[in-house]
């Protein structure tokens, strides 16, 4: 039998850190270096020698009831805890102040210790998955296994960042109020929708938040969420003008498309920028003039889009444990600051499913996807189908409601933004079905923020939406875009089998 190896430990660097600790207080009558490790990510655990690993826990509760970390405290603290003895007495704390020279070393001491805990983290980890790929019973799919295998190695390198100080969130929080003060309105939080009337409403999309585009079926929530995409990772707005709240800055996106292969996701991308009508193209009835002025726009938005920071995975009925692996991977690799998933309804729960429960699978995707977004620390979009109800409730307008929201209410309690979007014409009975190009984003549910309808137009012959001219009557406070430029207009590329 082979012999077990020793885990990997210095435990000369953990005495050094403890007595730095102790010299560094005892002789300036500061706590210089136990900041440095709370810093540094610095736990109990970090510590391989069961009495090191004892004295540091009575060192972190010393420091959080404000009280002296010097020998004759700790001393006196680990006596009254019955543990003095099983660390080595007086002599063995006397002794880690006499093998340490010096504090100047005591950064070097604790990278050994990360170094060396991070080491044994990861043949942890290892460990529990080589037992789960022996286990074909509990776990018979190996993309399972290694979907597991991904989140805990990937959990690693987030580990560690941990609770952030109170104080530390109340200075950050200030400081985003006083910018709000300094900024006069005219900036907001989080990142741009492109949609002037929307961000006023939202404040931009903000870090782990998950936002919920619903809607029935061809009504537009794919198009709203790409051309959101798209205005985040070119830094424009839907008129092309650089966002003015960052500077026009370009911000990483991953898409997650699970309904839509990438050739047709990039080709209605290309399309939509460049204002060319594919109905019609196809069907040969664009004169030889329009197919030049297309070309160059092909062109141009063909070389925007390739240069744009936007990362699509289409993998087919992916896990919701696997999207989160790749989503941490993307973040990693990419900087990912936005991540859309194309949809909701088409993501899969291995562990909820053996349920038997479509309601409870698709409330542990919900709780996942919300997970991901605050692990990650960015704004998540999810795109979710939409039930019947608002059709067989004696509606005639059929206005959709947060109920309405399929397979589970889990999707409504997880979200901190939802929006429900509708288009009038879609509807005879409603009073506006004669205005072919507005749709209406009725922001249902705002967790941070103001609800309400925000009334923009889209064109359905480019799958774009633009801002739209609210009328004097309707203003609040916050000054107009320019409307979409007469090229935009529905007459210009009309289908009439659309």
């Amino acid at each position: 039998m082979e012999n077990l190896k020793t885990p990997p430990n210095n435990t000369e660097a953990e005495r050094a850190v403890l007595g730095s600790i102790l010299i560094d207080t005892t002789g300036r009558g500061d706590e210089r270096i136990m900041d440095l490790c709370l810093t540094s990510g610095i736990s109990a655990e970090t510590f391989y020698d069961p009495r090191n690993k004892t004295i540091y826990t009575a060192m972190l509760t010393l420091n959080r009831l404000g009280k002296p970390l010097d020998a004759i405290v700790l001393i006196e603290t680990l006596r009254v805890d019955g543990k003095l003895e099983s660390v080595g007495g007086v002599g063995y704390i006397q002794s880690l102040i006499d093998q340490t020279p010096t504090t100047a070393h005591a950064e070097h001491y604790i990278s050994i210790i990360r170094a060396k805990h991070l080491r044994r983290l990861m043949i942890e980890r290892a460990t529990k998955v080589v037992e789960k790929c022996y286990d074909e019973g509990d776990w018979p799919d190996p993309q399972a296994v290694l979907g597991e295998a991904e989140k805990a190695f990937l959990e690693i390198g987030v580990s560690g960042e941990g609770t952030m100080p109170w104080a530390s969130a109340i200075d950050q929080s200030f400081e985003r109020l006083n910018d709000m003060f300094k900024s006069n309105g005219s900036t907001f939080e989080g990142l741009s929708t492109g949609l002037t009337h929307l961000d006023e409403k939202l404040q931009g999309l903000k870090k782990a938040e998950m936002i919920v585009i619903a809607a029935r079926p061809s009504v537009g929530k794919t198009s709203l969420a790409m051309n959101i995409a798209e205005s985040c990772a070119l830094g424009l707005d839907m008129n092309n003008v650089p966002v003015k709240a960052d500077g026009g800055k370009r911000h990483p996106v991953m898409i997650f498309s699970l309904e839509m292969p990438v050739e047709a996701l990039t080709r209605r991308m290309i399309a939509g920028r460049a204002n060319i009508n594919t109905w019609r193209l196809n069907r040969n009835l664009c004169s030889k003039s329009e197919k030049n002025a297309l070309m160059q726009n092909l062109f141009q938005a063909a070389g925007d889009l390739k240069d744009a920071p936007i990362y699509v995975d289409d993998a087919a009925g992916l896990d919701v444990m696997d999207l989160r692996a790749r989503a941490r991977r993307a973040k990693k690799q990419y900087g990912i600051e936005l991540i859309v998933i194309d949809y909701l309804q088409l993501c899969t729960c291995r562990e909820a499913a053996r349920q038997g429960s479509r309601q409870i699978e698709v409330g542990m995707i919900s709780q996942q996807i919300k997970a991901m977004a605050k692990e990650l620390k960015i704004p998540v979009i999810v795109l979710s189908q939409l039930s019947r109800a608002n059709e067989q409730r004696g509606d005639k307008f059929e206005r959709p409601k947060l109920s309405d929201l399929r397979d589970s209410g889990a999707i409504e309690q997880d979200a901190d933004v939802v929006f429900l979007l509708r288009r009038p014409s879609r509807n005879a009975a409603d009073p506006e079905s004669n205005d072919e190009t507005l749709a209406i984003i009725d922001v249902a549910k705002n967790r941070n923020g103001e609800t309400g309808e925000v009334r923009v137009n889209f064109v359905r012959e480019y799958t774009r939406f633009f801002d739209r001219e609210i009328p004097r009557s309707e203003e609040s406070n916050f000054q107009t875009s320019e409307p979409p430029p007469e090229q935009y207009s529905q007459e210009y590329f009309e289908d009439p089998n659309m």
